[in-house]
């Protein structure tokens, strides 16, 4: 099927989360491949949500005791107004069930337990500049200059993926920024008293502290209604600084900042002969309901069942027939939060107790179950 100048390897792009946990899931099916990570170190900063279908995902990769190791579980959330008023609550436990809770977990630690044992070659660093489909493979162009052809290329290279910027028709390569802000903050700090996943909404923005041990939360903050959101720090006092005391403890003891763009991304298409876009490669959202690492799992795991069945000219357009309609389901969930959002403070937060709960349920109920597979 393929000529001896193909090195029979899957190639993936990036070494994230997503490349990370693609490779792990070929080797459990003795596919071999080859991870492309431009930086040079494997660690990463901050934390992660990862709500339930992520658990259960980590558990697919053989992970789940590993994971109970890390973190923390997420009991319960909690929605509250500026003033503290709690909107409403969900309890995750009982929701999502005791082989599937919840957890926050820092970032290096997920991708130290994703690296662990993994038998696979992690080239970094390595950049690649462009990827496209070949007949019989895909052909890599590295920073070097050097190519090399594939038998398989998997872009999990992020929101600004070279592999969907050059393997994918015209049309497939755009970003937009996302409904609900165009930028955030992302921070660690001390933890000022939460117990649980706890968000506080107002008329300028949200704040979301999330426990990641006994003594850490993990914190994002973000305009609301797509509202601006400054690179300079003083935004975040100048928004929040009547917020509730937990909030303003926070406030007063940040040291490390993280501001970034938060930017989605939507494609007519995520496969072109032997390449394919996984994670948010393929559809970044904003973080509404904390999907990025959970349906970037998902799609590794769908897709290299169907590489180990050995047909390989034809598993692109398979998997997106297996992944499109979850992925469009978490699309359209955040889409309705993020205009929820937009409503005056005032009616958010009349409504909020009553539409809620049953949000909640209508985006988290369809993940609850198992994703279609081969």
């Amino acid at each position: 099927m393929r000529g001896a100048w193909v090195v029979m390897d899957v190639l993936v792009v990036g070494g994230g989360i997503a490349g990370l946990a693609m490779a792990r899931a070929l080797r459990r099916r003795d596919v071999p491949v080859t991870v492309a990570e431009r930086g040079d170190s494997d660690t990463g900063g901050l934390a992660i949500n990862l709500p339930g279908n992520a658990v259960t995902a980590f558990a697919a990769l053989g992970l789940a005791d590993g994971l109970q190791k890390l973190g923390r579980t997420t009991h319960r959330r909690e929605y509250r107004s500026a003033r503290d008023r709690l909107l409403f609550a969900v309890d995750e436990d009982a929701f999502w069930g005791p082989e599937a809770r919840p957890r926050c977990v820092r970032r290096s630690d997920l991708l130290a337990l994703l690296a662990d044992g993994l038998d696979a070659p992690v080239r970094r660093p390595l950049t690649v500049t462009a990827v496209r489909p070949v007949p019989g493979g895909a052909e890599a162009t590295f920073g070097d200059g050097a190519r090399q052809t594939f038998g398989f290329a998997a872009g999990a290279d992020g929101v600004h993926s070279v592999v969907r910027a050059t393997a994918m028709p015209a049309g497939a390569t755009g970003t937009q920024t996302a409904l609900l802000s165009a930028a955030s903050w992302r921070f660690m700090a001390t933890n000022p008293g939460v117990d649980c996943w706890t968000v506080w909404s107002g008329r300028g923005g949200a704040f979301l502290l999330i426990p990641v041990d006994d003594d850490t939360v993990y914190g994002y903050a973000s305009a609301t209604g797509g509202g601006a959101v400054s690179a300079d720090a003083s935004w975040l006092q100048n928004t929040f600084g009547d917020y509730p005391p937990p909030v303003r403890r926070v406030l007063d003891g940040l040291t490390d900042l993280y501001h970034s763009p938060v930017e989605e991304v939507r494609t007519g298409t995520w496969a072109s002969g032997n390449c394919v876009l996984i994670g948010d490669a393929a559809h970044a959202t904003a973080p509404v309901w904390a999907q990025g690492a959970a349906l970037a799992i998902e799609d590794g795991l769908v897709l290299a069942d169907l590489l180990a069945d050995g047909d390989w000219d034809g598993a692109g357009a398979r998997y997106e027939q297996l992944r499109r309609e979850r992925v469009t389901h978490v699309q359209a969930a955040t889409d309705r939060f993020s205009r929820a959002a937009a409503l005056p403070v005032w009616l958010r937060d009349r409504l909020l107790p009553r539409i809620g709960p049953r949000t909640y349920h209508a985006t988290y109920d369809p993940l609850r179950h198992p994703f279609p597979t081969p």
